[in-house]
């Protein structure tokens, strides 16, 4: 305690008149909280050097000067107390220091033997420079004992004190609670050490995308995952893999599309989503021009004029030509992830531009008014198909499904297309079982009119005709590779008078008792498809029965029963395959009986024994004011059109007998060739139709021969050319024989081209 007494006998403020410390009053955790403030508060203090430092650079008066020196003494040495008891003192080196506690009084004293020492003690900050400063040198404090209490020495401190740039900075510890925070030097920016996040290659995916249209949901946080939201458009590297600059007619892997390349990938024809993820827009256009001509037996006109003067036979020119444009554009949209299963819903819609232009050589023909001449040009545009088709539910864990189409939609009753092939109106619920094994279809169609020259649905003009189907599908039935299906098919025709836009009268046919009526018929069928090894056989039966109220050859009520049997079988070897088939329709062998046996289809547009090139089944042979057999059919059912006329069960039936040959000669041309020899089933129905004895049953020889031409390898561009002729047989000769007992053998062609886009 000697060196305690050696110190200078100033009085300290805080002492009395008489040297005696003033005794406080604390509480016991007070008084053992106050030697860790007051320490506290000298460290923060000691760690201000570098304000200070900056401080002796900025010129300030040497009273301010000596009041900083002056608390920064009391803070080290601490005030001069007087007190004698429970002295605690503890001394190390040349340093020492002394808590005095005691009683109800405390007292804090902190000392070290010189300034100097502290600042060994504790490490101070260099100073930092500061650039165009001029640095001002503070004189030292002096080695004494402060007479100002810590309070007093706080108050002296001015924000002039501590500064910064020329600028008044006050650090939080020594500012008051009510007053305003000064601003504190700026943080330098710390260097960023943190990797830029990985960046993908930005590459174009094959094809024709579009823009996106995903919205991007999620960024990228770090180089471990990069969010790719638009799986459709990921993109691939430019390859060119064969080194021939991908040749444009070539299928080529790695091609960069554009919007109007219509064989790669492009967003326009359904290959990547233009909305979301899984709706798609497919749109195409597609261009069919046909070129026709034909040789038919063609009557002169009923009312004795004739093109040529002094003609006498009743059976003209037969050569007639047609040139048949269509162009259509389709927008099909449609919503579901297709690959794996069906769509959850779709709409479609396909308008169909017409332009048609037919020339006979014979009055009559194009109308029923000679005036009008030879040649008819008609202009047609129709709303083909429309239809909105929508899932209604998942029957099986593996995408088995029921769905809906309501509109005007193609519907196929079939394999091959014996009983209905159209476009029409209709409500269609469809759908598959067991894996997609199964297959089965209920419709209903409500059909309109088609225009007589267009063949296209006339959508505001009804053609009072209900259709009902129902078939069920079964795939490997009895042995691996075979489809079967049965069917049921009902018809309602009702009793109208109908004029087609050429004024000839279609409904009820124009022969016998022309009377409106009502035909209701039934059918029941079977048909397989399939093949067994190299071998692929088709066939399909059906019976049909039902009612006619008034059929106009019989005239009078008769009842329906009557069947149909058709079968082909081909082999397959290398690039041609082999093919022969039988198709029967059943004839009726007394049109005065009150039962109709002669078969005939709803809406058949067959695709069997090479009809699409053959004379019999491609054109339509005109039998007065009814046709033998209409276009696109194969059966003798002397309907007035299958386009607008009415179902005939009084007619004579037809055998024929097929044999064909395909041969792909090259992957992008194919032939086909058929030979068919054709007989009536019945010619009583012909004979009294015609008022005439006897009519052999042998109809001639049709031998066809057909070109498909895929330039491009696809259908993008297609060419199709038939040629055909009918050799007659005795039976075609009875029926259009000349007044000098001959028949020539008629020849027709075509030549189509399709440009799908």
């Amino acid at each position: 305690m000697a060196t305690e007494q050696q110190r200078s006998p100033t009085r300290h403020p805080s002492m009395t008149s008489s040297g005696s410390p003033i005794h406080m009053r604390f509480h016991p955790f007070q008084r053992k909280m106050l030697p860790l403030v007051a320490a506290a508060l000298g460290m923060m203090w000691l760690h201000m050097a570098p304000c200070r430092s900056v401080v002796a650079q900025s010129p300030r008066s040497e009273a301010e000067t000596h009041r900083g020196s002056e608390l920064r003494e009391w803070l080290i040495q601490g005030p001069s107390l007087n007190s004698a008891s429970n002295d605690h003192s503890t001394t190390t080196g040349n340093s020492s220091h002394t808590i005095q506690t005691g009683g109800e009084s405390t007292g804090i004293r902190m000392h070290l033997s010189s300034p100097a020492q502290i600042q060994d003690t504790v490490p101070v900050p260099a100073e930092t420079p500061v650039t165009n400063k001029t640095p001002t040198t503070a004189p030292a404090p002096e080695n004494r004992p402060s007479t100002k209490s810590f309070g007093e020495l706080l108050s002296d401190i001015r924000p002039s004190d501590v500064t910064w740039d020329g600028e008044t900075v006050r650090p939080d510890v020594l500012r008051d609670a009510g007053q305003p925070a000064d601003r504190m030097p700026p943080i330098a920016a710390g260097e960023d050490h943190t990797w830029p996040l990985l960046k993908h290659r930005r590459d174009f995916p094959y094809g024709f995308t579009g823009p996106s249209g995903i919205a991007p949901t999620e960024q990228q946080s770090s180089s471990h995952f990069i969010p790719v939201e638009d799986r459709w458009r990921l993109g691939q590297q430019d390859s060119d893999r064969y080194g021939r600059q991908h040749p444009v007619m070539d299928d080529y892997p790695g091609v960069k599309g554009t919007w109007w390349d219509p064989f790669n990938q492009n967003v326009w024809k359904g290959d990547f989503p233009i909305i979301g993820q899984h709706t798609f827009l497919n749109i195409t256009g597609i261009s069919e021009t046909l070129i026709e001509a034909r040789q038919l037996p063609t009557p002169t006109t009923p009312f004795e004029s004739t093109r040529n003067p002094g003609q006498a036979e009743f059976f003209g020119d037969p050569d007639s030509v047609s040139v048949i444009q269509n162009t259509a554009i389709a927008i099909d949209l449609f919503h579901g992830n297709t690959f794996s299963k069906p769509v959850d819903w779709r709409v479609k819609a396909d308008l169909v531009f017409n332009t048609n232009n037919f020339r006979a050589e014979e009055l009559g023909v194009v109308s029923p008014d000679v005036r009008d001449g030879l040649n008819r040009n008609r202009n047609d545009v129709a709303l083909q198909e429309w239809f909105f088709e929508l899932k209604l539910a998942d029957i099986s864990p593996y995408y088995d499904f029921a769905s809906v189409r309501a509109g005007s939609q193609l519907f196929v009753s079939d394999f091959r297309g014996f009983i209905f092939n159209d476009i029409n109106r209709g409500v269609r619920l469809f759908g598959t079982r067991h894996s997609n094994r199964d297959q089965f279809n209920l419709i209903w169609f409500d059909q309109t009119e088609k225009d007589t020259n267009s063949l296209l649905n006339r959508l505001d003009d009804d053609r009072h005709q209900n259709t009902w189907i129902a078939n069920y599908y079964r795939q490997d039935f009895l042995y691996p590779g075979n489809v079967a299906n049965v069917s049921f098919h009902a018809n309602h025709d009702q009793a109208t008078e109908e004029f087609d836009r050429n004024n000839f009268l279609v409904r009820p046919d124009p022969v016998g008792v022309a009377i409106p009526h009502d035909v209701k018929s039934y059918y029941f069928g079977c048909a397989n498809n399939g093949h067994c090894e190299r071998y692929n056989f088709s066939n399909a039966f059906y019976y049909v029965f039902g009612k006619d109220d008034l059929n106009p050859i019989a005239g009078k009520e008769v009842d329906i029963s009557a069947y149909m049997f058709a079968s082909e079988i081909s082999y397959d070897r290398d690039w041609v395959r082999f093919r022969t088939s039988y198709f029967y329709n059943s004839g009726d062998s007394d049109p005065n009986d009150d039962t109709a046996t002669g078969f005939d289809a709803i809406f058949p547009e067959p695709n069997f024994a090479g009809q699409e090139f053959s004379f019999w089944g491609r054109q339509a042979v005109r039998l007065f004011g009814v046709e033998l057999t209409n276009r696109e059919a194969l059966g003798a059912n002397m309907r007035n059109t299958k386009f607008q006329g009415q179902t005939n069960f009084v007619n004579p039936g037809l055998h024929l007998f097929n044999l064909g040959l395909d041969a792909d000669i090259t992957p992008r041309v194919k032939t086909i060739n058929n030979l068919n020899l054709l007989w009536f089933d019945e010619t009583e129905v012909l004979e009294t139709y015609l008022f005439v004895n006897d009519v052999d049953k042998f109809i001639g020889t049709d031998i066809s021969t057909g070109l498909e031409w895929r330039p491009l390898l696809n259908n993008n561009v297609l060419v199709l050319g038939g040629l055909a002729t009918l050799i007659s047989g005795e039976g075609f000769e009875d029926l259009f024989r000349t007044l000098e007992g001959d028949t020539r053998n008629h020849v027709a062609g075509f030549l189509e081209l399709v440009l799908e886009y």
